[in-house]
């Protein structure tokens, strides 16, 4: 699909308010409403849009630490660590990396017993694993989702 300026200003709009509607979308571009649902449901189509989602404040749902790991593991156990992992619902991320570690991985938990709880019970657990560095973080400056134009 080849993308104008008109597809990128839609998905800027979208990336800052996903709830915009087409209508509102419309006068700001001085488009119909059925003009910007057209190019949507194309943007859609082909795969350039993958999802409407929620960002939710982890802190708010009772989620107070936050912390990143890298993670080593054998290359016979990387798919199978990274799946178990990628399941587990305190994960929010999980990706294969280059550099110095296979896996890099952000975790949310309710407390640092609960971050205690998943080393030890979940992560530790796994069989393959070979090193494990864990950093929590303090304050966040910036956090986003997806990509932005």
């Amino acid at each position: 699909m080849k993308m104008d300026h008109i597809d990128r200003k839609i998905l800027e709009l979208l990336t800052i308010n996903g709830r915009m509607s087409y209508s509102d979308i419309g006068k700001e571009l001085e488009l119909s409403r059925v003009s910007v649902r057209e190019r949507v449901n194309q943007l859609i189509k082909h795969d350039v849009i993958e999802k409407f989602s929620v960002v939710i404040n982890s802190e708010k749902m009772g989620k107070n630490v936050s912390a990143f790991f890298e993670v080593d593991c054998e290359p016979a156990y990387l798919v199978e660590v990274a799946q178990k992992l990628a399941d587990n619902p305190c994960v929010s991320s999980c990706y294969q990396m280059t550099g110095p570690s296979t896996l890099h991985m952000h975790v949310l938990v309710d407390d640092f017993e609960a971050l205690e709880k998943f080393i030890n019970n979940e992560l530790y657990a796994l069989e393959g694993i070979t090193r494990v560095e864990s950093h929590i973080l303090l304050r966040r400056f910036k956090s986003r989702s997806g990509m932005k134009l």
